[in-house]
């Protein structure tokens, strides 16, 4: 894996949501063609992401919207098609399918229906994703499998604050129409050292958590968090002996095939989860890649640990939740597989 010390370099302490901030001031500063709107931006938006751009880059560049997520999408593919690098907030990830049409039936195939004439690379969408604890129906759902179905987009859902800057500015700065996920319990619970200056991480490229040799787990956002109820079943399998592999995906589309392969065929058995559902959710594609590329290499069924086939619940969300047990049941499952 590539050198990314530079996220840390003369680091500050931020959280994920100063990141976030920090990212898009650096973009704005660089490149004034760089601009942010959404719902309640103007006073820093409801997670205090966008906080202070408004007083430093003036309100023709961070400003207010109307609160119609298909508007905000519109107006954004439009800016982007004349040359802006417009970032656009959708306030909840739950609300961003409104504004669906406008991102899988105008932004990606912008450039492909053109035949190259025209595009709208510069757009980036933003959004709070992911379980928070009391979000219920609307405030708590995981989205990105609705968009990797559609080619022409770029899918990122980061997972500690260094990567949440460094591939902000990718996808800001990437020709291509990208959607960046940012787990909402992480704005304040995520910590650690982050470079105040620019810089920039491949899309498309993994994180390795750590090294292990008896089963690879795949995760991202949230579940693969210091604290991540993914992490802590990781820690459990290790407490017990087992040497796990562990990945965090970070960019959904494109994902690191050569990564999550080259591991498998490493250790012969693979645990994928996330928070989305199950059926149809990003782990089945995943499952079905390394079936394809590793099948001779594999040693237990490849198992998905992800959120129930059900709306998302309010007061049994721990239960809905791929939670720490399931996580750790699966591993344990597939280290102990016998194919006899």
């Amino acid at each position: 894996m590539a050198d990314e010390s530079i996220k840390h370099k003369d680091g500050v302490k931020m959280n994920l949501f100063t990141a976030v901030n920090s990212a898009m001031d650096n973009a704005m500063a660089e490149d004034e063609k760089v601009c942010l709107f959404g719902e309640d931006v103007n006073f820093g938006g409801v997670f205090r992401c966008s906080v202070g751009l408004a007083e430093k880059y003036g309100k023709e560049r961070v400003y207010n919207t109307p609160l119609s997520e298909q508007g905000i999408a519109g107006w954004a593919i439009g800016m982007a098609v004349m040359g802006h690098k417009p970032i656009a907030e959708i306030q909840f990830a739950d609300y961003i399918f409104p504004a669906f049409d406008q991102i899988v039936n105008e932004a990606a195939k912008y450039r492909f229906r053109s035949g190259g004439q025209f595009n709208c690379g510069g757009v980036t969408f933003r959004s709070p994703c992911g379980a928070v604890g009391h979000g219920g129906l609307y405030h708590s759902q995981s989205v990105e499998a609705y968009f990797t179905h559609c080619a022409g987009l770029k899918v990122v859902c980061p997972s500690t604050p260094a990567d949440a800057k460094g591939l902000l500015l990718s996808c800001i700065d990437d020709p291509n129409p990208c959607l960046f996920f940012e787990p909402k319990i992480l704005y304040r619970t995520a910590e650690e050292m982050v470079n105040p200056e620019a810089y920039t991480l491949p899309i498309g490229k993994a994180r390795k958590i750590q090294e292990g040799k008896d089963v690879t787990v795949v995760g991202w956002g949230t579940l693969v968090s210091e604290g991540g109820m993914l992490t802590k079943a990781v820690a459990k399998a290790e407490a017990e002996g087992v040497s796990v592999d562990y990945i965090d995906l970070r960019s959904i589309i494109p994902w690191d095939v050569d990564m999550v392969c080259e591991s498998v065929a490493k250790t012969g058995k693979l645990v994928v989860s996330h928070e989305a559902s199950q059926t149809s959710g990003f782990g089945a594609e995943i499952i079905a890649t390394v079936t394809k590329e590793c099948f001779l290499n594999l040693e237990a069924p490849p198992t998905r640990v992800c959120g129930l086939d059900t709306p998302f619940p309010l007061t049994h969300e721990k239960l809905w939740l791929p939670n720490e047990h399931k996580n750790y049941d699966a591993i344990m499952k597939a280290v102990g597989y016998n194919f006899a």
